[in-house]
């Protein structure tokens, strides 16, 4: 039986991203890319100009069996500041949203249950709604990959920038 699955998240600068994806268990593979947008094929310098709608994304393929899509999304609320549009720290532009791209009918009902579970959590330690997107699993754009220096980047530059932190959020069991 197979247990893979594939998730897609925009939270910031997407070096912290992959770099917090890759290292759970059950996380067979990371990339870094772009998503959302309408530009065909769009590059780092054209991403950053904040006109192509595209977001900076992880792609995270995982084994359902080890670690489940719920858990994942534990991980994405848990380390991003979900109620600041267009901006995570020192990052601003709607390339650094907070948005979920579900891959599926199942994972899109799953992140909208665990966005309602966690609102109040959200709110209390924030302060402010949430304003995470969550794209329809029926209309899934596509995924084009970042460049190659953009892969790894933080193993490769380990002082390198990065917005991702541990914010203190509960798991919504």
């Amino acid at each position: 039986m197979r247990n893979t699955e594939t998730a897609y998240f925009a939270m910031g600068c997407f070096w912290g991203a992959e770099r917090l994806f890759s290292g759970l268990d059950g996380v067979q593979q990371t990339e870094v890319g772009y998503m959302g947008g309408h530009l065909e094929n769009p590059s780092y310098q054209q991403v950053y100009t904040d006109t192509t709608g595209h977001a900076e994304t992880v792609r995270v393929v995982f084994d359902s069996a080890q670690i489940s899509y719920r858990q994942l999304l534990e991980v994405f609320f848990s380390h991003h500041n979900p109620t600041t549009r267009n901006r995570q720290g020192g990052d601003v532009g709607s390339q650094y949203r907070s948005q979920v791209f579900p891959t599926t009918a199942d994972q899109e009902h799953t992140a909208q249950a665990v966005l309602l579970k966690l609102k109040n959590q959200i709110c209390d330690l924030y302060r402010a709604e949430p304003v995470t997107e969550i794209a329809s699993a029926s209309q899934l754009p596509v995924f084009y990959p970042a460049e190659d220096y953009h892969q790894r980047y933080l193993e490769k530059n380990p002082f390198g920038y990065c917005s991702i932190k541990d914010n203190g959020l509960m798991k919504c069991n």
